[in-house]
């Protein structure tokens, strides 16, 4: 039986090559943008709240969810990031944890690594955004209407993220517009009600337990260090459920093999833990849990990182 989730994101292969290195290109430059846009608006009670949403965002998306028809879907969180974070810092948490699953996990292609981002981190940000802020100035901005909209945003970053990789594949040949794009749009339109319900409960959750955290002009930096405890800790039991992961193809993968172009998809360059199971480990029950927990580590890591040195560099560009 296996227990490994089911791969995520575009492989080698599915891209030409004229389209991977163009939305690298694209991908660089707007996080370029991003990682200056951080650099004036990140506060200091977002550092935390930075490295414990991209671990809880890894995790999550470690546990596909059975969709329809024998696919399945998982948790995007691009949409949950830019409601606590702001779109450029959230640009930034999304790329972290697609470049790990990439780097470590063998989870998406290296040559169509920047699609990815642009994909999940750009455009998930940019739609959870617009809609988002849409969504609250049509129905109200009291605190109640905040899971509505938080819902209304993740279902449209799933949408139209997937219209975006649609697009990619039909500019590279591998699927016509008008059949990959209504294919991954049907799809998709499903899996984003389950992203928009996760995103829903998890801010009513953060609603009950730190309603500061929805507040984006506090400047309080109220209980850091338990954030960042209760964070990880949340993000290691997500991580240990992994193995419940359905192991039916995600959107794109079932969009592949009904449309005969998933054996054009390449093998990595390289395999450190692929499949999210730690080699190895005859249990793959055990092998699984321990690669979502090193992934875990290492995404909160890297994040924290991230937004560390943002801040210090706001500091010393201020000359404080």
């Amino acid at each position: 039986m296996h227990y490994s989730p089911a791969p995520m994101h575009i492989p080698d292969g599915f891209l030409s090559t004229l389209v991977s290195i163009f939305f690298w290109a694209i991908s660089i430059g707007i996080l370029f943008i991003a990682l200056r846009r951080t650099n004036q608006t990140l506060k200091d009670k977002d550092v935390p709240l930075m490295g414990v949403l991209a671990a809880a965002i890894f995790a999550g998306q470690m546990l596909n969810f059975a969709v329809t028809g024998g696919t399945s879907g998982h948790l995007l969180g691009a949409a949950l990031a830019t409601i606590l974070l702001g779109p450029w810092a959230a640009i930034l948490t999304m790329t972290v944890v697609v470049s790990v699953q990439a780097l470590i996990f063998q989870d998406g292609g290296l040559l169509a690594l920047g699609a990815n981002i642009f994909n999940m981190a750009v455009t998930g940000a940019a739609v959870s955004y617009a809609v988002y802020r849409l969504t609250r100035s049509l129905i109200g901005t009291g605190k109640a209407k905040i899971p509505v909209a938080g819902f209304a945003a993740a279902w449209f970053s799933i949408f139209i993220a997937s219209l975006s990789c649609a697009l990619q594949l039909a500019l590279s040949g591998s699927s016509p517009a008008q059949i990959a794009i209504p294919a991954m749009a049907g799809i998709h339109a499903l899996i984003g009600i389950g992203e928009g319900l996760i995103t829903a409960g998890a801010l009513v959750f953060i609603g009950a337990a730190r309603p500061d955290l929805l507040e984006q002009e506090s400047t309080a930096e109220r209980s850091s260090r338990g954030l960042l405890i209760g964070g990880t800790v949340l993000s290691l039991l997500l991580a240990a459920f992994s193995p419940l992961a359905s192991s039916h193809p995600d959107g794109l993968e079932w969009v592949a093999e009904q449309q005969n172009f998933l054996d054009a998809a390449r093998g990595p360059f390289f395999n450190l833990i692929p499949d999210y199971a730690v080699p190895g480990i005859h249990s793959e029950t055990l092998a699984t849990i321990l690669a979502g927990v090193i992934g875990v580590i290492i995404v909160l890591a890297v994040s924290l990182g991230i937004a560390r040195n943002r801040r210090m560099s706001e500091t010393h560009d201020l000359g404080l």
